[in-house]
């Protein structure tokens, strides 16, 4: 099984604290990682991709020092190495423009208001991770325990009908 990064961005320590926490159950199977900065993470993603690791999912705040986290994803979306991942805006103090902003232009597949729910986002976390999977992973068997089965079983049966289609 591929190894796969998650990553994390936020100013607040306590935030990152708690995706970490709501998120452990994933550790075995990704690599998770925390950035307090964009800077820091454009420093993890770096390292990432020196090692081979893919971004498979971020989850960003948006108001932090420097640049902002809708920035930085729109970022992510026109890099080749990140263009892929999956990209979850966390906050609680996006605008309506800033929003649709980020839906247009950064190919947001979700966003998540803070304060939140953990084993919502847990939910919502291991649904784009096996969007993510099925997209870009040809051996999806080893992730049936890890992600939504259903939905990996489906990918495997649809896979098979295409085959048997040529």
């Amino acid at each position: 099984m591929n190894k796969y990064l998650i990553l994390c961005v936020d100013d607040e320590r306590e935030v990152l604290d708690s995706v970490f926490h709501d998120l452990a159950i994933l550790e075995e199977h990704f690599m998770i990682e925390a950035a307090e900065s964009v800077d820091e993470a454009k420093e993890v993603l770096a390292d990432a991709i020196t090692d081979h690791i893919p971004l498979a999912l971020i989850l960003c705040d948006h108001i932090m020092p420097g640049e902002k986290g809708i920035d930085f994803l729109i970022e992510l979306k026109q890099r080749p190495e990140t263009r892929k991942a999956r990209k979850v805006l966390l906050t609680g103090q996006a605008g309506l423009e800033e929003t649709i902003q980020a839906v247009n232009n950064a190919s947001l597949d979700f966003y998540v208001s803070k304060p939140w729910n953990g084993d919502k986002l847990k939910e919502i976390v291991i649904d784009q991770l096996t969007t993510y999977i099925i997209e870009n992973e040809k051996d999806l068997m080893p992730w049936i325990r890890v992600l939504n089965t259903e939905r990996i079983m489906q990918a495997l049966s649809d896979n098979r009908l295409s085959l048997s289609d040529i």
